[in-house]
């Protein structure tokens, strides 16, 4: 197979991107507008004159070297990861390489492993198992890690499934086939019960376009769990861009109770993926359960948008009951899902001196923000 790379038009992208199932909102060229503190490019493989496969590349400069970048694909390319995979990555790097890339990071959205809803609640309740690495899974995906390995690319992924980038472990629903009732039955018996006790405490949720009002309940969920919250027009960019794309490429749903905001998600969906993006909930009135009644919304929605997964995004991978981590995972396995391990992230270092300094540079800058500086 010989192929071709060259830059693409946005227009061009969106169009190869609308003929896919699936693909990663994090690969469509309103996600380059999102990123403004990043350069971004849209890259095309072409077979003859047939666009075959595309990414988007997000370039990042190095501090006070800004002649040079990261060029980052996150839960990408687009492309053929089943076979041939020189073909199409040797084009991709000789590209980068010449036009300033210090190191390329892509991240291939190829599972490796996954878990049903069952096995993860017995490994939680097995004080035997730690991680759910050490529940049995068949693998998958194997070529493309070994590849990777043998060609010199370097894994970036940490130990409890959170980097700098985007996370390895998620937990997916599978939506294809499966009515409502069938979903519901899926779930476990807290979330059933808490859907009723929303219901019955008369929780509405719309879909809504108050941004401000997310925000300010997102910053009060931020100062109750300790992160730092993104501000708001990061979310004023994200809507912007994404609805210019497609109108209904993403969603903000807005639970009320009696007058007062207790809950909000934003929803986004390519293809025939839809994943939970963001969240918030108010410390007040959590016993009506709000946020659970905006995840029902939104998994309801998905299907009949044509969806046949919903993404809670990530996890970590522990199943250790005395982790304050694994009520994450407790939280997103009684929806009856799946946990599911990708490939991760990878680089591949084009000019090792500057990728070292780079990696110093993330390594101080993480040091830093542990000691709250």
């Amino acid at each position: 197979m010989s192929l071709t790379l060259r830059p693409i038009s946005a227009a061009e992208h969106l169009a190869f991107t609308r003929t896919q199932r699936s693909v990663s909102f994090l690969q469509t060229p309103a996600w380059g507008r999102v990123k403004t503190a990043w350069g971004s490019e849209s890259l095309g493989w072409y077979d003859g004159r047939r666009l075959v496969g595309a990414g988007l590349v997000l370039h990042r400069p190095v501090p006070r070297l800004e002649r040079y970048t990261l060029a980052y694909l996150p839960e990408g390319p687009v492309i053929g990861w089943t076979t041939g995979l020189d073909a199409w990555i040797d084009p991709l790097a000789a590209y980068l390489e010449a036009h300033g890339a210090f190191a390329i990071r892509l991240g291939p959205p190829v599972r490796t492993n996954t878990w049903s809803a069952a096995q993860v609640k017995e490994g939680i309740a097995d004080p035997g198992i730690k991680r759910l690495t050490d529940l049995p899974s068949p693998p998958t995906g194997a070529s493309v890690t070994s590849w990777l390995r043998d060609s010199g690319w370097l894994p970036q992924n940490p130990e409890d499934g959170f980097g700098t980038g985007h996370p390895q472990f998620t937990f997916e629903l599978p939506l294809a086939g499966r009515s409502e009732d069938d979903l519901l039955r899926g779930m476990n018996q807290l979330w059933r019960r808490n859907l009723k006790k929303a219901a019955k405490e008369g929780v509405e949720v719309t879909v809504g376009t108050d941004l401000k009002s997310f925000h300010d309940l997102y910053v009060h969920t931020a100062e109750r769990d300790h992160f730092t919250p993104r501000p708001l027009p990061y979310f004023e960019a994200m809507f912007a861009a994404m609805s210019a794309e497609d109108p209904e490429r993403i969603r903000l749903y807005l639970a009320h109770h009696r007058g007062d905001l207790v809950a909000a998600t934003i929803l986004v969906r390519v293809g025939a993926q839809a994943w939970y993006s963001y969240g918030a909930s108010s410390t007040e009135k959590r016993e009506v359960r709000g946020s659970n009644a905006c995840q029902w919304a939104m998994i309801r929605d998905s299907p009949a948008a044509g969806c046949d997964v919903y993404s809670l995004r990530g996890i970590t991978p522990t199943l250790d009951a005395d982790d304050p981590h694994v009520g994450l995972i407790q939280f997103k396995v009684g929806t009856g899902g799946q946990a599911v391990r990708y490939v991760g992230e990878w680089d591949l270092p084009l000019r090792p001196t500057f990728y070292r300094l780079f990696d110093l540079y993330l390594k101080q800058r993480e040091h830093l923000r542990r000691r709250g500086r």
